[in-house]
């Protein structure tokens, strides 16, 4: 079982443990973090992902964003994923959320239960339906997104790899 919960201070140690196995297993990129991976103080990441999760503080070129620590039940992180009320143009095939599951935790089906908590959390802000970008490669990831109802939109191409656009709706 796990929970979604907001990222809080209380998480930095456990933030810095997750971020570095995804450095340990050679995946520089940490989807659906807003930039985890690539920010150097916790205490920064913090107030931009609490920042973006308002119309009245939100980055001017993000959108408004929910972003939560998946948790299991040992109260360990063992996921990230954000929810992006809205598309712009750079989001426009990326779509309205980004996950990952820790390297040590994938194959245990925390991601199809990531994407499931997540619609719940759309449905709820009166999203009628959500958008999700996968490159075609990464498998396991489209394997998510068809359990949980994904049907396929259309393609494109991004930094030289074929992905595809899938709906889910709520």
């Amino acid at each position: 079982m796990i929970r979604l919960v907001r990222p809080e201070k209380e998480h930095e140690a456990q933030a810095a443990a997750f971020k570095q196995e995804f450095i340990d297993n050679g995946t520089p990129i940490i989807n659906g973090s807003e930039l985890l991976d690539q920010m150097d103080s916790y205490d920064d990441w913090l107030k931009s992902v609490t920042d973006n999760t308002s119309n009245d503080t939100v980055n001017p070129a993000w959108v408004v964003t929910d972003t939560y620590f998946a948790i299991d039940d040992n109260d360990s992180i063992v996921g990230i994923i954000d929810l992006r009320h809205e598309l712009n143009d750079f989001l426009k095939d990326f779509g309205n959320s980004g996950y990952s599951v820790r390297p040590s935790e994938r194959r245990k089906g925390y991601a199809t239960k990531m994407l499931r908590l997540i619609l719940g959390r759309a449905k709820e802000i009166g999203m009628k339906s959500l958008q999700l970008g996968v490159e075609r490669t990464n498998e396991p990831s489209v394997k998510t997104i068809l359990k949980n109802g994904g049907k396929y939109q259309r393609s494109f191409t991004f930094e030289g790899e074929e992905a595809d656009v899938y709906i889910i709706e709520l």
